[in-house]
């Protein structure tokens, strides 16, 4: 062998943020080391992308060294941890995901990469000014106390009262001495010990439980279900001081931002600081600061929407997934994935503990607590023993509201009665805008999305229709474009504008507050209407499903839903167990502070199981029920499902596709194909859409089959997109 023959580069396998099924690899430079985990730049074509080095894997292809491109710069960042690479790995596999598309969920932030810059300081040389006035004799009488203690300019002017140029003036005479201090925490430690919780006693045996499964240091899954107001926060709260006692980090997922802020306050006043927030609405510079210290072990307690789960943790000792039902959890973009279940699944990588918390658990989750997979905490009681509400149904065939109304007379006199007590009402509607539909009475004509299958939503207050799938929008016209004609368009059905224009009409002195999710302003402007609430400055709050999950509003004493009915009326599988879950949590929202309550649902079906589970408080029927009929459909959790959609610019062309794949699915006697039908939103964002659904038994790899049906398959060609989506929520 010739001995001034090139040496082999050293090369390393990385996954980039593309949809290839392998890494790449990259040669490094000479002297270079990346081991698995560590954080790169690379150039993928023109550009340059941040990737993650991970081991080979097993049909990774060899690459002829001529072509191998060069790692550009191996990040001062710590490298992922171990666990977290499996759980990329295991998401992209259980998804059906590319890997690099999971990993980019990681490496969202990269400008964080890097070190944070250090804090310009100045520490204390021992030297003393000739000259002393008032300013400068405070400071060094500041300075005595701890004469080894670094400042910042601003700090120390600010600690002893004096304008900066004081401190600059003492600086140019050598009593201070420049020096570079660690960037500061984006939150302070929190303290396990901070303020003790008084907890009843029941609460206390929950929390004891909880702490105990934090001090068995090994995996496992715990379902904490307690009624609307029982404590379920301050219980789990001490599993967090068991953990922090312990040196380690805490992931607090939560399904809504709107929640994010009466978390943040409950658990500054346990822990004497507030956890660190994580979620769309945080400013880009938040996000790199909270995401570098993360990874770098600097913020013990995250507090976050589903992305969270992606944080790169240094030392990640137990996630806590609060209303673990909640549909919010799934995401069903890129990758499709539900965070809860992938929680689970994190914690089991890690061995460490995970608590899932909920008034109203999934079926999923009360079926495997029932048969022993996850330990089982059940608090019974509101804490200092208020009540629970009455609980009614009003039934609309036999009490309906005025012609034009959509408010019942019973319902009407319920708020009435709550206004003369001085106490607050909620009328709640899972309906955004004014109203669902708007047409012309001369012609007929409906207002829909001209790139969706949906109907044109009226936002009187904006003066718009506005599409909710895809956001397009247009103002209210004075006359039908169809035929021309004024003053003939009429709304409707009910939006939560429309039940407060009602409101309105028969309490004109009430204070009325209209809350949803579209309302301009965004989470600042929300944070403070949900104070306002709860300072009992308003009478009658209108909402969306924004306000039936984890508020406290201490002088609510009534609920009313407008539309009980509303979640039953579509072809979901899981619609009755939803319908049951948001009413049972909206419904809690009154009487929290133990004055007598209650709940009233207008519904034309007072017969419904879902309504008499909810007047009856029969829970334990309600989920037996929902189980044996699970398992006689054998639905999950007794079965298997995965959902394929199939998009394109023309309805043919999915439609042809959704038959190929249709005719590509191999046979096996434990699974079943559905479709391709059209989708109950054919159209979304101009794209038509079909699908089919993959029906496998309990023990089926429906993975495994998936990947046989695509690859048998042709390749999806022109404008056919073709998304996986395993254990759907949505059926839409």
């Amino acid at each position: 062998m010739n001995s001034d023959s090139p040496k082999k580069p050293e090369t390393v396998s990385v996954l980039v943020p593309t949809p290839s099924p392998v890494p790449y690899t990259y040669a490094l430079k000479s002297g270079d080391i990346a081991r698995p985990g560590t954080i790169v730049q690379v150039p993928l074509g023109p550009r340059q992308v941040s990737g993650v080095v991970v081991k080979d894997m097993p049909d990774t292809k060899p690459v002829d060294p001529k072509k191998l491109r060069e790692v550009t710069q191996i990040f001062d960042c710590p490298p992922l941890a171990a666990d977290m690479l499996r759980f990329v790995g295991w998401v992209a596999d259980y998804t059906l995901s590319a890997p690099g598309m999971v990993a980019r969920m990681v490496l969202r932030s990269p400008t964080a990469f890097e070190p944070e810059p250090p804090i310009k300081g100045i520490l204390p040389t021992g030297s003393q000014p000739e000259r002393l006035t008032d300013a400068r004799r405070r400071v060094m009488a500041q300075v005595a106390e701890n004469p080894e203690m670094a400042w910042t300019r601003s700090g120390l002017a600010h600690a002893t009262g004096v304008t900066l140029s004081v401190v600059d003036g003492l600086a140019k005479l050598g009593v201070f001495e420049p020096i570079d201090l660690p960037p500061r925490p984006v939150v302070a430690r929190p303290v396990s010990d901070y303020a003790q919780p008084d907890l009843t006693e029941e609460q206390r045996q929950v929390a004891d439980g909880l702490a105990a499964s934090v001090a068995d240091a090994d995996f496992s899954v715990t379902l904490l279900e307690g009624v609307t107001g029982s404590g379920k926060t301050e219980t789990y709260f001490e599993a967090i001081a068991e953990t922090l006692d312990r040196g380690k980090q805490v992931l607090v997922l939560l399904p809504e931002i709107a929640l994010t802020q009466t978390f943040l306050e409950r658990f500054h006043d346990r822990f004497g600081a507030e956890p660190a927030p994580w979620h769309s609405g945080l400013a880009p510079k938040a996000r790199e600061r909270i995401w570098r210290q993360v990874a770098e072990g600097n913020l013990r307690v995250i507090a976050g929407a589903r992305s969270a789960l992606f944080l790169p943790f240094e030392n990640l000792g137990l996630i806590i997934v609060d209303e673990e039902h909640d549909a919010a959890y799934k995401q069903e973009d890129r990758v499709f994935y539900n965070a809860r279940d992938m929680a689970v699944v994190r914690a089991h990588l890690g061995n460490f503990p995970i608590i899932l918390a909920s008034a109203t658990p999934s079926v999923e989750s009360r079926y495997n607590a029932e048969q022993g997979k996850y330990k089982y905490q059940r608090l019974e009681r509101r804490y200092a023993g208020a009540a629970l509400p009455i609980l009614k149904c009003i039934d609309l065939r036999k009490s309906p509201p005025q012609r034009g109304g959509f408010l019942s007379p019973a319902l009407l006199e319920a708020v009435q009665q709550t206004l003369d007590r001085g106490e607050q009402s909620l009328l709640f509607l899972n309906r955004r805008g004014y109203a669902p539909l708007t047409l012309c009475r001369a012609c007929g004509h409906r207002f829909e999305c001209p790139d969706c299958s949906a109907w044109l939503v009226e936002h009187r207050f904006r003066r718009q229709l506005v599409c909710h799938h895809c956001g397009h929008s247009e103002h209210v016209p004075d006359a039908c474009p169809e035929c021309g004609t004024f003053d003939h368009l009429v709304a409707c059905g009910p939006g939560i504008e429309r039940i407060a224009e009602e409101a309105l009409a028969s309490f004109p002195d009430a204070r009325i507050m209209v809350l949803s999710s579209d309302m301009m302003g965004g989470v600042k402007r929300l944070r403070l209407e949900m104070e306002a609430i709860a300072k009992g400055e308003a009478d009658i709050v209108i909402g969306t499903q924004l306000v039936a999950k984890g508020h406290n509003f201490p002088n609510m004493t009534l609920v009313g839903v407008v539309d009980a009915d509303l979640g039953l009326s579509n072809g979901d599988p899981r619609a009755a167990e939803r319908t049951f879950q948001l009413l049972h949590q909206v419904t809690g929202r009154a009487g929290r502070t133990g004055k007598p309550s209650v709940g009233l649902l207008q519904t034309f079906q007072p017969e419904h199981p879902v309504m008499q589970a909810i007047v009856s408080g029969d829970m334990d029927t309600f989920y037996e029920k929902q189980i044996a009929d699970r398992e006689l459909g054998k639905m999950p959790p007794f079965g298997r499902l995965a959902s394929i959609i199939i998009s394109a610019n023309s309805r043919a062309e999915a439609q042809d596709h959704g038959r190929a794949l249709r005719m590509a699915a191999p046979n096996a006697k434990d699974v079943l194909v559905l479709g391709p039908a059209e989708a109950p939103l054919a159209l979304v964002r101009g794209r038509h859409r079909f699908r089919l659904l993959v029906h496998g038994a309990q023990r089926t790899d429906i993975q495994a089959y998936l990947r046989e049906m695509i690859s048998a398959a042709p390749s999806p060609r022109g404008s056919v997109r073709v998304q996986l989506d395993v254990d759907p929520q949505s059926f839409l």
